[in-house]
């Protein structure tokens, strides 16, 4: 078998609106699309020997066992593969359930779907399941365990941290986006000018004299003392002989600590001698340049939990420990601990597996054993010198026993220390009396707690900790940080509708991001150049913090490489369906490809609207899927489909009596006059009228007034500035050029219903064929232009997109032989050489008509014939 290409969507998608993570690997089973499962001796056997686990898989069968049994009857390898992917990643501890195994269009390939968690862990898992199986085929032995630990390392680096991931959740259980910033832990909720961040803990709205506060231990406890906060006696050295000086100050026993350390790197704790201070100073010195020296405190440490200056959870914690019972040997209790179902690799469960390192060794050495020793009975062993779940160690939630005067002690802390969010240690014998009575002391105030503890203690009532944190980012009743989304999507009509609702929107007054084929511009700046219709292209305007409106074109590349870039949307235009790009991508008709395009709407949020093509049968049939308002808009007014959506009051938009008009019910709102309208050139171009009606829609639902329409129609002119490559005319003393996008047959005939109503003297047609498109296709672009054009230059694309530049001239002449077999047509491959051989071969009055791919290129070399037109050098070498 062989893996063709592996994706991974990130978004809603042509495989499930709902499930936005999944993979997607083409799978050529090659000589094993002759082969079902039920024709391989003992593969069956095998395969339940290997993976037990699987029992549970209900199948399409839909009971357990129900992959088993299909198995035995016979299915094919791509089916196996999903459900081995899907298995190993539950071994890994990441229990995904979904998949689907599709044909591809071609004999023995198949689509391969599957969830997963982690992207990496998925794309390894895809890999890995193909191994199996083949392992399996061949009757050979496959040792998972290296893979599976592997995978679970894989996601714990990958994975957000349990801290980040508890926010992230609730952000999103509330409707709040959000977006990773980084590999690490920076998240962004919210989108655009409306967003709010996060670190781990950090936000947005934390103090960075706070943070510098707590991460600089002299000056925490400095503030602590001055406010009368019983804080440890201590001492900040930095050179080794101050330490005895201040060993005698303090007084054993002592703590020794970095003053800028954290997660309890290089802390020791009940140093009693000096030969053991020293050892502690080394330590500490490995992480920071100056060291505490501190009077250790005995008690039980506790953790108590801050935020938005209000005490949400307190925890008492205990280290990584064993108790003996008389036989077992330290390593024997260690690894008995260690089969508790709560104790995982990383932060996979509740509790984290302890490890033995070399710090465990010392303390188990300084406490008089070994790992081979047998701990007495009910003798407790510590094997960490801190009590951080992330070692091995244990949480009890004590929330509710908490002494009042330790709540108010804790959260007059957060505001001496400045930090909206703060984790307080307290070692004390008992949280339930005030420390002033049981001798306990504040020893550290943390930035960026960690959550871990309150969310999933190892005993006591878990807390949502990360609940108080978006009530504190977006404290308005119902605010999910989102801006206003304009998707769109169709196949012809995209780019000039999505750039003519920024610049509506803009008229309104909104700072707005759009994406469009040809690049992608924030507030009207062109930032990033290229075919940018897909989800990387989205989430950099959603990223953007000056974008309060947001205008996303959406093509169906990006949709079948990585699905949308965006989650929801509050406004998805569906321009129309035609034949463009069929045979790729496993994508062979026109109603998959509409299934393609109509992922977009059905994102809309159940208060926005889509608005569809009342004109187009499969437009129209995505209705049936939608769980939000629908809008219409059609070139006949009197039209049933129309005229039973205002019987229903609802909102359309169509072209009457010469004008394009917003219906609310049957209640006309006439907008302008088509011919008033550049975009339409005089109302001459019908597909741009079209467009117009589906782009005042939108602006309609989103509140902007018919004036401000009005103000963007008048003032959005078909350019090369504005329009580039959208019906960009150019006149000449003797001649036009007219430069436009037409791209697949129906463009082309769009671009023909108006160059039918242009006058000329003779009309020629600089086409080009494109290699993703089936021969049909560039058989029909060809036969098209032999009824549009007098003259045919056939010139190629710079990218022949896996077809030779003669197979491409061939598709086209064939086209042109069927409809016209004496048209004048002449092959300039070079776009530059042959738009130069039309204008230097123009007649007078003549159009020449320039269908383009790379419109920067030839937009350039247009201007750069005016300009030497208007300065009289329009001559040629």
């Amino acid at each position: 078998m062989k893996i063709r290409e592996i994706n991974a969507m990130r978004g809603p998608n042509y495989w499930s609106v709902r499930r936005h993570k999944l993979i997607v690997m083409v799978l050529d089973l090659e000589k094993m699309e002759e082969y079902p499962s039920n024709e391989i001796p003992g593969f069956s056997e095998r395969l339940q020997k290997m993976f037990p686990t699987m029992y549970s898989h209900r199948c399409s069968v839909g009971t357990a066992g129900g992959f088993f049994e299909r198995v035995e009857e016979g299915t094919w390898m791509g089916h196996i593969v999903e459900h081995i992917a899907l298995e190993i990643q539950t071994l890994a501890g990441m229990d995904t359930g979904f998949g689907r195994t599709r044909g591809y269009g071609e004999k023995g390939v198949y689509n391969v779907v599957f969830s997963y968690e982690e992207e990496s862990v998925g794309r390894y898992a895809a890999k890995m399941a193909v191994d199996i199986c083949e392992a399996l085929i061949a009757a050979e032995e496959y040792d998972m365990d290296n893979d599976i630990q592997h995978m679970r390392e894989l996601r714990e680096k990958e994975r957000l941290g349990p801290s980040t991931g508890s926010i992230v959740e609730e952000a999103q259980s509330r409707g709040i986006p959000w977006i990773r910033l980084n590999k690490y832990s920076l998240v962004q909720l919210g989108y655009g000018a409306n967003q709010k961040r996060i670190q781990a803990t950090v936000t947005s709205d934390t103090s960075s004299i706070g943070v510098e506060l707590a991460c600089d231990k002299e000056d925490t406890k400095y503030l602590l003392e001055q406010a009368e906060v019983a804080v440890p006696r201590g001492d900040i050295i930095s050179r080794e002989s101050s330490l005895e000086a201040s060993c005698k100050y303090v007084g054993y026993p002592l703590v020794m600590k970095p003053i800028d350390g954290n997660h309890g790197r290089g802390i020791t704790v009940d140093i009693q001698n000096y030969e053991d201070a020293l050892v502690a100073f080394h330590a500490a010195k490995a992480v920071s340049r100056r060291v505490i020296v501190e009077k250790y405190i005995t008690g039980e440490d506790h953790r108590l939990l801050v935020i938005n200056h209000k005490l949400v959870a307190a925890a008492k914690r205990t280290p990584a420990h064993v108790v003996g019972n008389g036989k077992s040997t330290v390593n024997e209790l260690i690894l008995e601990v260690n089969k508790d179902p709560r104790r995982g690799y990383g932060h996979e469960n509740v509790l984290t597996q302890i490890s033995v390192n070399d710090l465990t060794k010392t303390i188990i050495k300084d406490a008089g054993y070994t790992l081979d020793s047998v701990l007495p009975e009910g003798e407790r062993l510590l094997l960490k010198d801190t009590a951080n779940l992330s070692t091995g160690g244990t949480a009890e939630d004590i929330t509710d026993i908490v002494h009042p005067a330790n709540v108010s002690m804790a959260e007059r802390i957060s505001k001496i220390i400045d930090l909206d969010i703060c984790g307080i240690d307290i070692m004390t014998n008992d949280i339930t009396l005030p420390l002033s009575e049981t001798g306990g002391a504040v020893l550290e105030v943390n930035a960026g707690p960690g959550f871990r503890m309150h969310l999933a203690p190892t005993t006591g009532l878990p807390r949502n900790v990360a609940a108080p944190v978006i009530d504190k980012l977006f404290p308005n009743y119902g605010e999910t940080g989102r801006i206003p989304i304009v998707a769109i999507t169709g196949t012809n009509g995209k780019t000039t509708t999505s750039r003519l609702v920024a610049h509506m929107a803009k008229m309104k007054g909104y700072r707005v991001g759009y994406t469009t084929s040809d690049g992608v511009y924030i507030q009207n700046r062109l930032l990033m150049t290229g075919d940018c219709t897909g989800p990387t292209s989205a989430e950099f305007v959603l990223r953007d913090p000056t974008v309060n409106f947001a205008v996303l074109e959406c093509a169906r590349g990006g949709l079948l490489r990585a699905g949308l870039g965006f989650k929801k949307c509050d406004v998805a235009i569906v321009t129309n369906i035609a034949a463009d790009h069929l045979g790729l991508k496993g994508i062979h008709t026109i109603e998959q490809l509409a299934k393609v395009k109509g992922v977009v709407p059905e994102t809309v949020l159940p208060d926005g609207y889509a608005i569809l093509n009342a004109d187009d049968d499969l437009v129209y049939d995505m209705r049936r899927n939608l769980n939000c308002n629908i809008a219409l808009f059609s070139m006949d007014e009197h039209h049933p489909r129309i005229k039973a959506m205002q019987r229903l009051n609802g909102i359309t938009a169509v072209y009457e009596n010469g004008y394009v008009t917003i219906c609310r019910g049957e209640w006309k709102m006439r907008i302008m006059s088509a011919e008033n309208i550049p975009l339409t050139y005089g109302g001459k171009a019908p597909f741009m009228i079209q467009n117009v009606l589906a782009a005042i829609l939108a602006a309609h639902v989103q509140g902007i007034s018919i004036e401000d329409m009005k103000a963007g129609l008048e003032t959005f002119i078909p350019s090369a500035s504005q329009t580039p490559g959208r019906l960009n005319l150019f006149e000449f003393k003797n001649f036009s050029i007219l430069l436009d996008y037409a791209h697949n047959p129906a463009g082309m005939r769009a671009l023909q219903k108006f160059t039918d109503a242009l006058d000329a003297t003779v009309k020629v047609g600089i086409i080009a064929g494109i290699g993703d498109r089936r021969v049909e296709d560039n058989n029909e672009m060809g036969s098209i232009a032999a009824e549009m054009f007098d003259e045919i230059i056939i010139r190629q694309d710079k990218q022949l997109r896996g077809k030779t530049e003669d197979e491409l001239i061939k598709m086209l002449r064939d086209g042109i032989l069927m409809k016209d077999p004496n048209k004048k047509t002449t092959v300039i491959p070079s776009e530059k050489e042959a738009i130069t051989h039309a204008v230097k071969t123009a007649t007078k009055g003549s159009l020449i008509i320039l269908c383009s791919d790379v419109i920067p290129d030839a937009l350039d070399l247009v201007k750069k014939f005016k300009e030497l037109e208007a300065k009289g050098e329009l001559v040629f070498e």
